[in-house]
């Protein structure tokens, strides 16, 4: 079992296939369930959008998307255990793509949308990307690595026009840097955002940075699962690192599971918009 430098058990291998079935196997035992965790404060915030800024369908980046899970919960009305369903098991194994591809076209042709939604993913991982696209979960893709890179003119023409921007773990591995870049595509746009990150990440640099671009952050009361431990020692490393930046893991990942918080960031001036010319 290998590890990352942040302690936890290293999973880049799932999100790099050509389909989800990896991802959704390896993740099963875990428990892996913080999208449908954050699925109704998502749900909310898009209908809190929509009603003030009076946007009939509004455009969200989900940063680190994959597969597009958040998509297909929130445009769908799909739950995570529907999906492990879809993809865990003996039935799916020996199925080609193009036919796992046709299951999840059904899904988004045979619901209609949960609510009027558009929804653009942006990762680093070109196959994720593309099936979220071929099955329909995604409207659009930007696969790019804000982190290392400056976006390209038609990156920045798909960001162009964001409403909001969300993410259900990947902050602590995304830096204030690709949100920066994110924001700075927007012009005089300053889109809401909603950001589920993992205890163990501090959010102070990305809060810092998203208020010299004119935003005020809240952290949500609770906390939030997002699965269990891989292993004891990726136990061990993680509650290391926790001590170490004084975070008290007592009653929640000494327990057996990461956890995560929300944190709300919106323009200081209430506007999601900035004057016009």
């Amino acid at each position: 079992m290998r590890f990352d430098a942040t302690g936890k058990v290293s999973l880049d291998h799932i999100y790099t296939q050509p389909d989800p079935r990896s991802y959704f196997s390896v993740l099963s035992p875990l428990g892996y369930c913080i999208p449908q965790q954050a699925k109704p404060y998502f749900a909310k915030l898009i209908k809190e959008y929509r009603d003030s800024q009076h946007v009939a369908v509004p455009k969200v980046l989900d940063i680190g998307c994959s597969y597009g899970i958040n998509a297909a919960l929130l445009k769908y009305d799909a739950t995570m255990d529907e999906l492990y369903a879809r993809y865990v098991g003996q039935e799916r194994a020996g199925e080609s793509r193009e036919a796992l591809l046709a299951h999840d076209r059904e899904l988004s042709r045979s619901r209609r949308p949960a609510q009027p939604v558009r929804f653009v993913g942006l990762d680093t991982s070109g196959s994720a990307l593309s099936y979220a696209l071929d099955a329909g979960f995604l409207d659009d893709a930007v696969h790019a690595d804000l982190e290392e890179c400056e976006p390209t003119p038609r990156q920045r023409a798909q960001f162009a026009g964001t409403d909001l921007v969300i993410s259900t773990g990947c902050l602590g591995y995304v830096t204030e840097r690709t949100l920066t870049r994110v924001v700075q595509a927007q012009g005089t746009r300053r889109p809401w955002m909603a950001h589920f990150v993992l205890r163990m990440f501090p959010f102070d640099p990305v809060e810092r940075a998203l208020a010299g671009l004119g935003y005020r952050t809240v952290r949500v009361e609770g906390f939030f699962r997002q699965r269990r431990f891989a292993s004891s020692q990726e136990q061990a490393l993680v509650l290391d690192r926790m001590s170490a930046a004084g975070v008290n893991a007592r009653g929640l990942e000494a327990e057996g599971w990461l956890y995560a918080q929300l944190y709300l960031s919106r323009p200081a001036d209430g506007e999601a918009t900035g004057p016009t010319n």
